[in-house]
Parts: structure tokens; C-alpha cells; sequence
């Protein structure tokens, strides 16, 4: 890629969807017709190209997002198939980080589904411009239509159709083209891949042009020149359609909206289209930003004369190479054998080797560019989140934050020869996957695996067993509690030693306070530094941060305080950072258990999707869990219960669902936020943890 003319025909693009919309077999046929792919993969046969790992095989499900690469007429598209079901949803989430635009598929019968609107508003808050695929137009139930109003009421979107389905249900038979004003089918023995193009036929005269008309309307808005035209009555050309469309999609106005039915290999290569005409380049998006060492800020430009940065985004365990770490160049080039230099880590790195991905195939490459998606092989130190740059620059790019793991299992190794293969393990996937955590519960000495969901944790077990071979007894799933204070508390710490020799000396006054719910923990120094001098002040906010990963009633993360300092002393002779350190520590814990703590647990926002002669007894079966139903509303002669109850309650939730409708009703789960549990069940869990 020499230049902007090149980079400008790249597309970075994410699909992302709700589980089961059809992403994983949209993305197999974008494969195939672009020539990346010679036949086509099947999600239900487990021979998705896009889902390599056994276990995504197996479930029919994406776990992990697979990036590749492919070619269409002149673009470069790079493609990252996210996983759709919530319990990755860390996968999504850095995906989006890094890309620079987005196809939202939807199933025409579910419509806009819970994670839907999970991945849309994470695709809002990274300011990402998206085109829409409806997906499934051949099934029972299919309405075009209705995703439209859908998208425009739940996701407050302004979607905009360029294709229109003609028939549905078993009579989907192809799409009329808005853009080009022709019906176009898709030859069924060459698998799609012969397409035919063909006047708009009478009977559907009426329908296309009303739609064309509120095309161009919407166009208008945006576009002086189709203003003009359409005012006129004078004829606008396709180029100049696509012009304001892609115009309104990358200032995020409008969601250009296309149909087809990817299984039946329908409407795949207008969407390929759509995404080359409508989607971003990187030379489209606004220049990366970042900091330098002294916070201020920077930023670079995607071209190959600026100094080289990028962000890892991923990082993935390698039976062949090792670690293989994802990352996204947003400026500049590097080439194998050269030296980088992690500003976050303050480390310098090697590069071994440069690859480009396809799933879990790889192609060497000697050099990546700005707008590149590849993979970095022999980095020591970095770690999901790291800014690269090169050695002597200093740049560092806004970290990614992730979500706090909401449910835990016991896990020991069988035998003491799988106590250091397992230790290695957990600590493979946790670089892996930040959303999972590993810790030592202090009273029993387990070791407690914590991730986003059951689904989550069964697939790390599975994946210890089979992938890292490792023999393990599992327990059964605890939620991942929180603690905080629900008053001002005061703590006072005083150190002094005599060590190896030296005194030590370090004197602290802490206080607790309450926070805002969702806002974790900081720390505030409010002291001069005649009471305790400035370069203690950090050995301070480690101790006191650190004490708080392990609250007062049962050593679970304290969240939502404030910490300040407001006093102590400090001795010229014999005062060092360890001193205060223990000092702060000692403190914070005193304060802590004087700010009236409290027990949190997750809240989940729950959906539940039933016939309606079922509603009742789901109803009432969340009743019975401490669930607060906060609605019910039909769509598409089906109910819609919508609740948040506590994910205490929820443990096995599917097979009581499933006997309590027959196994007609399905269900999605995602976190919401910790709240306090009621005092009597605070003071049994108290007790069961304890062992009291």
C-alpha cells in the first residue's frame, strides 16, 4: 500500500449481530464470492471457515473474533466475524476499538434482539458508521418492514432502504435495487454467484417507486446537489445516489439498509457492494489520538510517512508460535527484525514475524502499513490494550476498558502433576481474554476462575481440557459479589518497624466515601506535602488501591468509594515508600470497615421471548426468583417479558425455561449493574462464605 489512493480502497469492517442472526454464514459467503474461499462453509456442519475452534464448531456458535482478509473488484476489505452471544461480548467490544466500519446483520424475523442493541450502542459509542443487512428474508415470519420501524424505535437509528425484498417466507425469490432501479435474481445452481438483472416487473412498479421517493428524500436532506435535482425534476444517476449516501453514512446520518437471505445465497454480493460504496477507508476516519509522556495530547495521521503506532487489541495463544498478539496500524510501517517500544509497559519488543490473517490460516508478510490487520509474533511484555510505537517516539492510544467478570467457579488440578501445567493455562487465557479473572479465595486456598456468563466458564474448562490438556475437577458457579461502603468511614494507619538494620516509618489518615453506583474506585490525596512529601504520595494510592481488591465482609473487590488521604506524618530519617505503603493499607481497612460496608451483586437485564400461552408461568417463575418485571409487549405473535433479577437466581435458568414452555421460549441474559443485596440474605452469604 504506497499511499492514500491505496488506502482508500481498504475497508476495516466488523459483522456483528444478536446470536443466530446469520453472521458467521453472511461473513462464509462474502468468503466465497470473493475468492477467499472455494466452497462454501456451513455453520451447521461445523465447517464454517470463520469458526475454527472446536468448540464454535460443535455449539454452531462464534466464540472468538476471526479476522480475515479478502479482495473485491479494487478494495482491500479486512473482516473481523464477531461472536454474537453476550457472554463475549469483550470480543466485540475490542473489535470495534479497531475498526472503522460496521454491517449490523439482522434476522428478518427476530428483528432487533437484545444483543442487537448491545453491539449497536457499543458501535455508538466508538462513533462507528454501520450499513444494515436484513438476513433470512426465506423464513416463516420474514418482514422487511417491520426491522425497518424496529431499528428506527429501539436502536433510534435512521435507516434507509437501497433494496427491497421481492416476496418472503418460501417466495423470497430476489431483491429490487434501488440505487440502479432493477430486480435482480440470484441463479440457484452456481450457487449465487450468476446474477441476473432485470426491468422492475409491473406488480412491483408501485411499491419500488414510492421507496426510490423516500430515498431521495431522505437524500436531499443531506445533499444540496440531489436537493436541486429532485426540486427540478431532472434525473440523478446512480453515481450520484451512492455519493450522497456514502456522504450521510460516514457522518453516521443515515443507515443504508440492504435485504437478502445469506443461507440461500441471495443479496451477498450487493452487500459486498454496499460495504466497498458506503463504508469508511481509513484515510476517511479522523486521525488516531493519543497522549504523550506528559499527557498531552497527540495525534497521527494514516499514512506511511508519520511515525509508526498501533494498538494490540487481542492477544492469542499459538500451538506453533506461541503467543500471536492482533493489532491494528493506525500510522506509518514496520517491517520484520525492527524494534518496537510499548509505552504503556516502558519495554522495548522484537518482532519475530509479520502475519496476515484468515481464521486460523496465516500468510507471512514482511511489512504491515497504516490501515493494516495482522499479527505480531514474538512480543514479550505487551499485553489487550497496549499502544506499539516506534523506538525513541512515545505515544500512548486510549486504552480499552472491559467489563468485570459477574460469576465464578472453583477449579484444582486432579493430580499435583497438573497443579503447574494448570497454573500456566489459566494464565495463558487470562491474556488472553480480559474479561476473565483468576484469583486465590484467602479462607479456602481455591483457586476461583470469573468470567461473563456460565457459557463463558464452560467454555474456558473445555478449552483447559481438550486445547491445554489439562486434567481438573470443577466446581459449581458462585456469583462474583462486590462490597462497598455506604458511609463516610476513617481509617488511621501507623507503620514503624526495624528492618535489616533500618527503621522505617509511615503514618496515614484515610478516608472512606461513598460513589456514584458504576464508578469503581479512586483515590484523592488531600494532604500538603509538608504533612507527608509528594514522593510518597504514589507508594499511598498503590497501598489503598490495592487493599480495596479485598473487601471486610468477605474479601470480595470493594467498588463505588472514593479514597482520600486528609492526613498523617512523615519522619525525614526514617520514612520510606514501603512504610507508607503498609501504612495506606492498613488504613484503608480500618476505613472500610467504619463506612458501614455492604455486600453487592450483579443485576441482569433479562429478556424472555414466549409464545404467549406460556406467559404466566414464565411470569411466574420470575416472581419466584426476586425478579422486577419492568414490561411486557407482543412482537410478531410472540411475548416479550422484559425484568432484571439477580443473577443469583438465574443459575440454570434454561432448563426451567425450557420445561416451563415446552422448549418454545428463549431467553438473553446480560449484566446490568450491582446493587445491594437485602440485609437477610447479605447476613446468610456472609455466614455460608465464612463458614460460620
Amino acid at each position: 500500500m504506497a499511499g492514500a489512493d491505496a488506502l482508500s480502497n481498504v475497508r476495516n469492517i466488523g459483522i456483528m449481530a444478536h446470536i443466530d442472526a446469520g453472521k458467521t454464514t453472511t461473513t462464509e459467503r462474502i468468503l466465497f464470492y470473493t475468492g477467499k474461499s472455494h466452497k462454501i462453509g456451513e455453520v451447521h456442519d461445523g465447517n464454517a471457515v470463520m469458526d475454527w475452534m472446536e468448540q464454535e464448531q460443535e455449539r454452531g456458535i462464534t466464540i472468538t473474533s476471526a479476522a480475515t482478509t479478502c479482495l473485491w473488484k479494487d478494495f482491500v476489505i479486512n473482516i473481523i466475524d464477531t461472536p454474537g452471544h453476550v457472554d463475549f461480548t469483550v470480543e466485540v467490544e475490542r473489535s470495534l476499538r479497531v475498526l472503522d466500519g460496521v454491517v449490523a446483520v439482522f434476522c428478518a424475523v427476530g428483528g432487533v434482539e437484545p444483543q442487537s442493541e448491545t453491539v449497536w450502542r457499543q458501535a455508538d459509542r466508538y462513533k462507528i458508521p454501520r450499513i444494515a443487512f436484513v438476513n433470512k428474508m426465506d423464513r416463516i415470519g420474514a418482514s422487511f418492514d417491520r426491522c425497518l420501524t424496529q431499528m428506527r424505535e429501539r436502536l433510534g437509528a435512521d435507516p434507509v432502504a437501497v433494496m427491497l425484498p421481492v416476496g418472503s417466507e418460501d417466495t423470497f425469490r430476489g431483491v429490487i435495487d434501488l440505487i440502479e432501479y432493477k430486480f435482480l435474481t440470484f441463479d440457484e445452481d452456481s450457487l449465487g454467484m450468476e446474477i441476473t438483472e432485470e426491468p422492475i416487473p409491473d406488480e412491483l412498479e408501485g411499491e419500488s417507486s414510492a421507496a426510490k421517493m423516500i430515498l431521495l428524500e431522505k437524500l436531499a436532506d443531506f445533499d444540496e446537489g440531489i436537493m436541486e435535482k429532485y426540486l427540478d425534476e431532472q434525473e440523478i444517476t446512480p453515481g450520484e445516489l451512492r455519493a450522497a449516501l456514502r456522504k450521510a453514512s460516514l457522518d453516521r446520518q443515515i443507515v443504508p439498509v440492504l435485504c437478502g437471505s445469506a443461507f440461500k445465497n441471495k443479496g451477498v454480493q450487493p452487500l459486498i457492494d454496499a460495504i466497498a460504496w458506503y463504508l469508511p477507508s481509513p484515510v476517511d476516519v479522523p486521525p488516531v489520538e493519543g497522549k504523550d509522556k506528559d499527557g498531552a495530547p497527540l495525534i497521527r495521521k494514516p499514512v506511511r510517512s508519520e511515525q509508526f503506532c498501533g494498538l494490540v487489541f487481542k492477544l492469542q495463544s499459538d500451538p506453533f508460535v506461541g503467543s500471536l498478539a492482533f493489532i491494528r496500524v493506525y500510522a506509518g510501517s514496520f517491517k520484520v527484525g525492527q524494534k518496537m517500544f510499548n509505552p504503556v509497559k516502558r519495554k522495548s519488543e522484537k518482532i519475530s514475524k509479520l502475519l496476515k490473517l484468515h481464521a486460523n490460516k496465516r500468510e507471512e508478510v514482511t511489512e504491515l502499513c497504516a490501515g493494516d490487520i495482522g499479527a505480531v509474533v514474538g512480543l514479550k511484555f505487551t499485553t489487550t490494550g497496549d499502544t506499539l510505537c516506534s523506538s525513541g517516539d512515545f505515544i500512548v492510544l486510549e486504552e480499552m476498558i472491559f467489563p468485570e467478570p459477574v460469576i465464578g467457579i472453583a477449579i484444582e488440578p486432579k493430580s499435583k502433576a497438573d497443579e503447574a501445567k494448570l497454573a500456566e493455562s489459566l494464565d495463558k487465557v487470562m491474556k488472553e481474554d480480559p474479561s476473565f479473572k483468576v484469583s486465590i479465595n484467602e479462607d479456602t486456598g481455591q483457586t476461583i476462575i470469573s468470567g461473563m456468563g456460565e457459557l463463558h466458564l464452560e467454555i474456558i474448562v473445555d478449552r483447559l481440557i481438550r486445547e491445554f490438556k489439562v486434567s481438573a475437577n470443577i466446581g459449581k458457579p458462585q456469583v462474583a459479589y462486590r462490597e462497598t461502603v455506604t458511609s463516610v468511614g476513617l481509617g488511621e494507619g501507623r507503620f514503624e518497624t526495624l528492618t535489616t538494620g533500618k527503621e522505617q516509618y509511615g503514618h496515614v489518615e484515610i478516608e472512606l466515601r461513598p460513589a456514584e453506583p458504576g464508578s469503581g474506585k479512586s483515590f484523592h490525596s488531600a494532604v500538603d506535602t509538608k504533612t507527608i512529601p509528594a514522593q510518597y504520595i504514589e507508594a499511598i494510592k498503590k497501598g489503598v488501591l490495592d487493599s480495596l481488591d479485598s473487601g471486610p465482609l468477605i474479601g470480595y473487590p470493594v467498588i463505588d468509594v472514593e479514597a482520600h488521604l486528609v492526613g498523617g506524618s512523615y519522619d525525614e530519617e526514617r520514612s520510606t515508600e514501603m512504610a507508607f505503603g503498609v501504612a495506606a493499607t492498613m488504613a484503608c481497612r480500618k476505613a472500610a470497615m467504619d463506612g458501614e460496608p455492604r455486600l453487592l451483586e450483579p443485576l441482569m437485564q433479562l429478556e424472555v421471548i414466549t409464545p404467549e400461552e406460556y406467559l404466566g408461568d414464565v411470569i411466574n417463575d420470575l416472581n419466584r426468583k426476586r425478579a422486577h418485571v419492568a414490561g411486557v409487549e407482543a412482537d410478531n405473535n410472540r411475548q416479550v417479558v422484559k425484568a432484571r433479577v439477580a443473577l443469583s437466581e438465574m443459575f440454570g435458568y434454561s432448563t426451567d425455561l425450557r420445561s416451563a414452555t415446552q422448549g418454545r421460549a428463549t431467553f438473553s441474559m446480560q449484566f446490568a449493574q450491582f446493587t445491594e443485596v437485602p440485609a437477610k440474605r447479605a447476613e446468610e452469604i456472609i455466614r455460608k462464605i465464612r463458614g460460620v
